[in-house]
């Protein structure tokens, strides 16, 4: 759809959409918004990977798709090494990469494809130091095989092998610092965003654009289905984590850190805020909850302390 000019101009994101309607997500999904921002950010001239998630189901099946751009659909393990291969081939050919004027290699992971599964690709995507960009969309479960725990799910949560109940049985390990394994490869730029904060999240897609080497971008995007939560609450949810500073935005740029948060003197809101919409918390005691409010606010002084020092 083509924007008028003078409207253009007055919009604080990108107006003309290159993502479908009559798309497969669920009602609320966090992942189907992100996919649209990051489609508004760079348009037509991208091609994605996207291994085995709940996005190839959203995108839909060949030959049809909801993206206005070109789609490799690949092995759940393999994103990282599917993008490096297309930048590779795509200057073996000539072509420019990355750049406002250049082709968009996007790889686009759940987290179990990311923390998970697609770690070792992930990994030697960074080293070899491409010219694309991984986001791993976070919805903290393997959504799309039935809500299974990930590294990525957080403490006390329900999934379906931390079913909870009588026995207790929930997650108690916490939340994978993806985002720390990533800047320990030393990258050239990484990012945290939420689908709550869309102009943030474009910024940094944009950055990442112009950054040469590879770019990482950690998006926090709710799924009702997996969290049991209502599906108008999904904005709410993601910026409550972030309000909480249980998922803090900030950026890692050629080793110095930036915290993207309206005032870092000011105290997260309590824990309990981000988790009382949520049933697949529902089991939590308040000695489980206290336990998951002192590790957010232990992450958070960390990463003001990188901040400080690191700024």
């Amino acid at each position: 759809m083509e924007i008028p000019e003078n409207v253009k101009k007055r919009l604080s994101i990108p107006g003309d959409e290159h993502f479908y309607a009559g798309h497969t997500a669920c009602q609320g999904c966090g992942a189907s918004l992100g996919l649209r921002y990051v489609l508004k950010a760079y348009g037509r001239k991208t091609i994605f990977a996207i291994p085995a998630c709940c996005s190839t189901i959203i995108a839909g099946p060949w030959p049809y798709s909801a993206l206005d751009a070109n789609l490799f659909h690949t092995a759940f393990e393999t994103t990282g090494a599917v993008i490096g291969g297309i930048e590779a081939a795509l200057k073996a050919r000539g072509f420019k990469v990355k750049g406002e004027d250049g082709i968009m290699v996007v790889g686009w992971a759940g987290d179990g494809g990311t923390a998970d599964i697609g770690l070792q690709a992930l990994s030697g995507f960074l080293e070899r130091g491409h010219d694309a960009v991984y986001i791993m969309y976070d919805n903290e479960a393997y959504m799309n095989t039935g809500i299974q725990r990930s590294g990525s799910t957080p403490y006390g949560a329900w999934t379906t092998n931390t079913p909870g109940g009588k026995r207790h049985f929930l997650e108690k390990r916490h939340k994978k610092k993806v985002i720390d394994i990533v800047i320990a490869h030393e990258v050239p730029y990484a990012a945290t965003a939420s689908i709550a904060y869309p102009e943030d999240f474009i910024r940094k897609l944009k950055k990442a654009q112009k950054i040469p080497g590879p770019s990482f971008i950690q998006l926090f995007a709710p799924c009702p289905t997996g969290w049991r939560s209502p599906t108008d609450k999904s904005i709410e949810l993601a910026r409550l984590a972030v309000q909480t500073a249980y998922f803090p935005l900030f950026e890692y740029e050629n080793g110095k850190y930036k915290i993207n948060m309206p005032s870092t003197k000011k105290e997260p809101k309590p824990i309990e805020e981000f988790l009382k919409y949520q049933g697949r918390f529902k089991y939590m005691t308040k000695e489980d909850i206290e336990v998951l409010q002192q590790w957010v606010l232990h992450e958070w002084e960390k990463l003001k302390k990188l901040a400080e020092i690191f700024g």
